[in-house]
């Protein structure tokens, strides 16, 4: 990782504001920014710019900014993946962090922001990681994101900005091409691609290493599910979502006990499962049961087994106590 770079030529040199295909050079490479223009932000200006750019470099200060507006079909997948990580979280039982949006800033030898990329969502996967506390992931200065999402939905990030995450040490980059698609990009080919960080550099992987199991396909299908029948998610994908949640449990040796919301609806199934015994049995169950029965913490196994043994509701909390 080089916190700085060489500028002869100047990195916007020869990319006109109305080229079709804007460029930057850093250390002697060109990375290429299709569906941008280049834009004027000084450096007292860069933190009150509110408007979606993909570069921003302090030498030159120029961004190459996204040409066509913010739309749903950009936005959509980075809020969907996550509530599809957040299923995830669940059934492992340990949050996994997804904050949105996010600059990753590159600062100079004397500590001036340099330069800064943005993603359209950034990932920490690792209970206990030490998150950004300012409003940006500070390159060196931090554990960068796990996972990194870009949404190409005018753009193409693997002509030019892949090559920067390569560059800053990202360890992994999805890259969505949604099937609902604007009419710029007529010939974009849907799907997801996962790039892992190599020795020599990215790799395109079928899986995904962050989340263990889960395949390039499953998170594309998952991204652009249609939900307006069911309203819901697949029965397919929630399938996924707890494998790849059950898979990361063996770095946490936690479970969906371990998540509150989790807890307190499978305690509400289980009490739900032995009302319903004992009321096949004719047992007669009084208002006090319900909130008894919920504050036990029993096994399902010896809840049950009192549900088939007693003879009333008193004799069932008997032999749980039992």
């Amino acid at each position: 990782m080089d916190a700085e770079a060489s500028h002869a030529p100047g990195p916007f040199d020869g990319a006109d504001a109305d080229d079709a295909t804007p460029s930057v050079v850093v250390d002697g490479r060109t990375y290429a920014f299709p569906g941008c223009r280049r834009r004027h932000i000084g450096k007292g200006e860069i933190d009150d710019h509110h408007r979606r750019f993909e570069f921003w470099d302090a030498g030159t200060e120029a961004a190459l900014e996204v040409r066509e507006p913010t739309t749903p079909y950009h936005e959509s997948p980075s809020v969907r993946l996550a509530r599809l990580i957040d299923r995830i979280a669940a059934t492992r039982g340990a949050d996994i962090d997804v904050l949105g949006s996010s600059d990753l800033l590159l600062r100079d030898s004397q500590g001036n922001r340099q330069r800064i990329l943005q993603a359209d969502q950034v990932v920490y996967t690792r209970p206990m990681q030490k998150l950004p506390t300012g409003p940006a992931v500070e390159i060196g200065a931090g554990e960068l994101p796990d996972v990194v999402l870009e949404v190409d939905v005018t753009t193409d990030v693997r002509r030019g900005k892949l090559g920067l995450y390569e560059k800053w040490g990202f360890p992994e980059v999805w890259v969505e091409v949604p099937e609902r698609r604007m009419p710029s990009r007529p010939g974009s080919v849907p799907g997801l691609t996962i790039h892992l960080l190599a020795q020599r550099g990215y790799m395109q992987s079928p899986t995904s290493s962050a989340f263990p199991s889960w395949s390039a396909p499953e998170i594309h299908a998952a991204l652009n599910e249609d939900r307006t029948v069911s309203g819901a998610l697949s029965a397919a994908t929630a399938d996924v979502l707890r494998r790849v949640g059950r898979l990361m449990r063996r770095d946490t040796g936690t479970g969906p006990d371990d998540d509150p919301f989790l807890r307190a609806e499978r305690a509400e199934g289980r009490m739900e499962t032995i009302e319903a015994l004992l009321e096949l049995r004719g047992i007669c169950l009084t208002r006090s049961f319900a909130p008894r029965a919920a504050a036990l913490q029993a096994s399902l196994t010896t809840l049950l087994r009192a549900a088939q043994d007693c003879t009333d509701e008193d004799d069932f909390f008997r032999r749980v106590d039992e």
